[in-house]
């Protein structure tokens, strides 16, 4: 199975940090972020691709010289970055199989939540915080499938603490039937395309994983720094 890592953004939020490191090769307890993200991949997953734009070369570099998955490919969105649902769009001609996986390639997700996200049909991992208004805001039906995504909510919208979504998906190819529209971000979503699965017959189910730690700006990158990876996402004592 195939797993997509989102790895081209600026990481404007991480600046002055990335002025010269994407924000994905930061260092976190000894290991790039996007060195956890390959680590915690499913046993299943057998090609990644890696997303690229911003200082691509040092990425690049890195999965040249990295061991942990030796079929990769990397895709850099072109002609220029319109979104996530862009990068996803980028992905198709290189898909080995129907259904993948995409995740944030500069997020922190622990292997045992992302595999039961890909044991599932179609799925979206999920996970509590009191900022919701963060983040988007999960909806459910009775049978735990997706309902919608609220992006971003007013407070009052919700009672904290709230089920969010985390960006991590099990998807498959049926998505690009979907012609999605350019959001009031002038980009392309690829919760677009999660709510077009949700739609559908086979629903989304939702996975509340264990451990999700969101890398967005300095002070976070500082904690993570304090946190036991090993067991966190790997399972090691």
């Amino acid at each position: 199975m195939d797993a997509i890592l989102l790895a081209g953004g600026k990481g404007t939020r991480m600046q002055p940090l990335t002025f010269s490191t994407p924000k994905p090769l930061l260092p976190v307890r000894g290991r790039p972020i996007l060195e956890w993200s390959l680590l915690s991949l499913p046993k299943t997953v057998d090609h990644v691709i890696v997303v690229v734009n911003y200082l691509r070369e040092q990425v690049a570099d890195y999965m040249a010289q990295q061991r942990i998955i030796r079929d990769y490919t990397l895709v850099e969105q072109q002609p220029n970055p319109l979104g996530t649902g862009h990068a996803v769009q980028c992905c198709q001609p290189v898909l080995h199989s129907h259904e993948f996986l995409v995740i944030n390639g500069d997020d922190l997700y622990d292997a045992a939540s992302l595999q039961q996200l890909a044991e599932q049909p179609l799925a979206i991992l999920a996970a509590m915080r009191d900022e919701a208004f963060r983040f988007g805001v999960l909806q459910k039906t009775d049978d735990n499938k997706l309902k919608r995504i609220r992006e971003k909510p007013s407070p009052e919208l919700y009672v904290s603490p709230a089920l969010v979504n985390s960006g991590a998906y099990k998807m498959d190819q049926r998505i690009f039937d979907l012609q999605i529209k350019l959001s009031m971000r002038d980009e392309y979503e690829i919760t677009d395309y999660v709510q077009f699965l949700a739609d559908s017959d086979a629903g989304v189910t939702i996975v509340q994983g264990a451990f999700w730690f969101p890398v967005g700006r300095p002070e976070d990158l500082a904690q993570a720094q304090t946190l036991n990876l090993d067991a966190l996402i790997l399972g090691m004592s």
